[in-house]
C-alpha cells in the first residue's frame, strides 16, 4: 500500500499493517510502533474525537500527546501508583485521575480562595473517635471544625455589634 500524497499544511496519517506490526506514515516520516502502543494510541484518538466531536487523525493524536504531556519523576509516578493500588476505596482508577484531582486541589489552595490546615491523622482520628463516643452532634471532625469556625464568627459579629 502506498502512503497518501498530502498537500502542504494538510497532513494525513495512515496506518498500515505489515507482518502484524503497525507503522505510522505521515508526509515523509514513518514511526514504527508495537501493537500495544498502537492500541493505546487508537484509544487516545477515540478520546480526542469524543472531546472535539470531530474526526481526528493519528498525527493530531500524537501532536495532542506531545502538547499535553508532562514529564514526572519516575519515583513520583511509582508513589502515585502505589497510593492508588493501596487505597482503592478512594475510587481512583488511573494515575491521570489522581494527578488531575491533586492538581485541582493545589490550584484551589494556591488561588487563596480557601485556607487549608494540616491536622495530624492521629489527632483527626482521635477527634472522630471522641465525637462518636461522646455522642456529639457531628458526623466527623471536619464538620465539628467548620461548626466551631461558624460559631466563633457568630460570636465575633455579636461582639462587634455590642462594641458599636
Amino acid at each position: 500500500m502506498e502512503p497518501s500524497k498530502t498537500t502542504a499544511g494538510n497532513l494525513k496519517a495512515e496506518t498500515r499493517e505489515i507482518q502484524n506490526e503497525h507503522y505510522m506514515v505521515t508526509d515523509m516520516k514513518t514511526i514504527r510502533i508495537d501493537d500495544e502502543t498502537y492500541k493505546r494510541l487508537t484509544v487516545t484518538l477515540g478520546t480526542l474525537m469524543a472531546q472535539t466531536k470531530r474526526m481526528v487523525t493519528y498525527s493530531e493524536a500524537i501532536e495532542a500527546l506531545l502538547n499535553r504531556s508532562i514529564t514526572l519523576n519516575p519515583d513520583l509516578i511509582a508513589e502515585v501508583e502505589k497510593y492508588i493500588s493501596e487505597n482503592k476505596k478512594q475510587g481512583y482508577l488511573t494515575r491521570e485521575e489522581f494527578i488531575a484531582e491533586a492538581t485541582r486541589l493545589l490550584l484551589r489552595m494556591k488561588s487563596k480562595k480557601c485556607h487549608y490546615i494540616e491536622v495530624p491523622k492521629e489527632k483527626y482520628d482521635r477527634v472522630n473517635e471522641a465525637l462518636e463516643k461522646m455522642r456529639m452532634p457531628y458526623y466527623n471532625a471536619a464538620e465539628f471544625i467548620k461548626d466551631q469556625i461558624n460559631k466563633t464568627l457568630e460570636q465575633y459579629e455579636k461582639f462587634l455589634e455590642e462594641k458599636e
